[in-house]
């Protein structure tokens, strides 16, 4: 009796271990279908979005069908019983859960977004959008519905990838990983053109003529939005062909008497000691680009009568992106502006060039301006390649627009180049530098920026801001319009950077402390847009760094942090560490 027994029980113990291995041996297989599937759904949906943007539509639908067919077969492996039952295995099973998602999500892609993409190819090349100087904007006009429901699905995507658990596998986690950069950059793309396609038409005069305001701001000398406008224009479009005929320096700008537009009691009550209504210098003061356009335009009809419809504005670091496409420009006195010296020559050699000449240098200064703007309208380089350059100075907000007309700007306020303060309820930091010295150290201003939150637990928690501002000025001998201190009564020396440090944070956040340099400062506590405004004064001698803490209770909400950056000279270090709370 024991022997049977003891017979039955190999038996099971060998029928469970075939079994076992059998499982083992399938989900190995199918691991291996999967893998291949995935790896030639994603090479497809490369290729299928590549051949669209070069509007090929015939290469563009066959490859994204083939990438459908992949995803679809990595799909139907990843669902099959056995997986299925092992991905359920609570941890075990996590790397199989995960590959039976991104197979989903590469499934979808492929269906709802490269397929309908394939057949917009037409549209999504940049180059057959452009008639020499002018943008086709019919074939913008004609996709918009089609390009914002693939936009919307693509979105959908890229945030359902985003969701997916890496895994304990590092194989699965890099996968994981490659899959969420294709998703966000087709995403990106998409939501792009779809943005360009509402807006492009009626915006480059498609309905009729538009007419806009354009500063270059110099960061050299920041103000809240970027920097001081040392040069404006107006920019006129018509049917999708963009002129600048009215160009100038900022002295050309007349300053009205008394405020033509009225932005509340919360703005006046930072701002009015610096008359940013009557003064052109100081129209930009706020970190909200939408402040500053209102004004120009109001102070423009009040100079010229004209109604604008709306504002653009731009840095020499923008230029710089579009001239490495362009190519060089000419100047009638001989210079050569490029890519590489438009940024130094306009925020820095040029004042000692033009030692002692203001005018002279704003005239210099204008013909840079001059010259760029027209060989943006001009079709010299690959119109890719163009938008690419733009899309670089956008997504640093860079370049900036505001439109009068109220349907394209909430459209432009879902974009960065809105440039407004967020209405945001999730975690929020934006600091922004005003120079209140009056000169353009600026240019050799540097920043480091830390944002750090609590954990998620109760209803509010502790969190800190340290912003760390560093003078790297070496040379006293410059000359004194851009080391002393011109635009303040203090008495500095020269070299010393005075700072307006602003910060607008979390709304229902309340401050705890803040410190400069570990003293206690004088500040301004008000706000601004909806949201918390705290702001110090610093002065920063030459080769020395300040640091300011804030810290303060902050409100538990839900959502990533949002810490737009100030566009200046610097590329500064920004790190957030924000846990993400689940709430509500």
């Amino acid at each position: 009796m024991r022997g049977v027994l003891r017979n039955r029980t190999v038996q099971i113990v060998v029928g469970l271990v075939v079994l076992v291995a059998a499982v083992l041996g399938w989900l190995a297989y199918s691991a291996f279908k999967v893998k291949s599937d995935l790896e030639s759904a994603r090479a497809e949906a490369s290729r299928a979005r590549t051949l669209a943007l070069d509007g090929d539509e015939a290469g563009a639908m066959e490859a994204a069908q083939a990438a459908a067919d992949s995803a679809g077969s990595a799909s139907d492996w990843s669902h099959g019983i056995v997986w299925s039952t092992a991905a359920a295995i609570p941890w075990l099973g996590t790397p199989l859960d995960s590959v039976q998602q991104m197979s989903d999500a590469v499934a979808d892609l492929a269906t709802d977004v490269l397929v309908p993409s394939a057949q917009l190819a037409s549209v999504l090349n940049p180059s057959s959008l452009r008639s020499g100087n002018t943008i086709n904007t019919a074939p913008l006009r004609d996709a918009q519905a089609e390009l914002a429901s693939v936009a919307e699905k693509s979105s959908a995507i890229a945030d359902d990838v985003a969701q997916i658990d890496p895994s304990w596998v590092g194989a699965v986690a890099d996968a994981q990983a490659q899959l969420q950069d294709q998703v966000d950059e087709a995403s990106a793309t998409l939501t792009g053109t779809s943005v360009a396609a509402q807006l492009v038409p009626s915006m480059l005069g498609g309905d009729g003529p538009r007419n806009y305001f354009l500063a270059f701001q110099t960061p050299s000398e920041s103000r809240g939005a970027g920097g001081l406008v040392g040069g404006f224009g107006v920019l006129n479009a018509r049917n999708g062909r963009l002129t600048a005929p009215t160009l100038g320096a900022n002295s050309e700008f007349e300053n009205p008497v008394r405020p033509q537009v009225d932005l509340g009691p919360d703005y006046d009550a930072i701002y009015s000691p610096y008359h940013p209504y009557t003064d052109f210098r100081n129209g930009n003061l706020s970190a909200d680009f939408t402040d500053a356009a209102r004004i120009w335009i109001a102070n423009w009809k009040r100079q010229t009568g004209q109604q604008l419809d709306g504002a653009v504005a731009l840095d020499p670091i923008a230029l710089s992106y579009v001239l490495k496409v362009t190519g060089p420009v000419t100047l009638p006195n001989g210079d050569v502006i490029t890519a590489d010296n438009v940024v130094p020559i306009t925020l820095s050699t040029s004042y000692v060039r033009f030692r002692g000449d203001n005018d002279a240098r704003k005239a210099y200064l204008q013909s840079i301006a001059t010259a760029v703007v027209d060989q943006l309208g001009t079709s010299k380089g690959d119109a890719g390649d163009v938008l690419e350059a733009l899309g670089h100075g956008v997504q640093e907000r860079r370049i900036m627009i505001y439109s009068t007309h109220p349907e394209e700007e909430r459209v432009l306020q879902t974009t960065n180049l809105g440039h407004q303060i967020s209405d945001t309820a999730s975690p929020y930091l934006q600091v922004a530098i005003g120079n209140a010295g009056g000169n353009k150290l600026d240019y050799y201003l540097r920043r480091e920026i830390e944002y750090k939150a609590g954990a998620c637990s109760g209803d509010t928690r502790e969190s800190t801001v340290t912003v760390k501002l560093t003078n790297t000025l070496d040379d006293l001998t410059l000359p004194d319009y851009v080391i002393a201190p011109n635009g303040t009564r203090l008495n500095m020396a020269k070299g010393t950077n005075l700072s307006n440090v602003e910060m607008l944070t979390t709304k229902g956040a309340v401050v705890k402390e803040i410190t400069v340099d570990g003293q206690s400062p004088m500040y301004v506590e008000q706000t601004l847009h909806g949201r918390p405004y705290v702001a110090t004064m610093v002065r920063i001698a030459p080769g020395q760094t300040v640091t300011v803490k804030l810290v303060m209770d902050e409100p538990v909400v839900g959502g990533v942090a949002d810490v737009p950056v100030q566009p200046l000279v610097d590329d500064p270090t920004v790190t957030v560490d924000v846990p993400v709370c689940a709430v509500g």
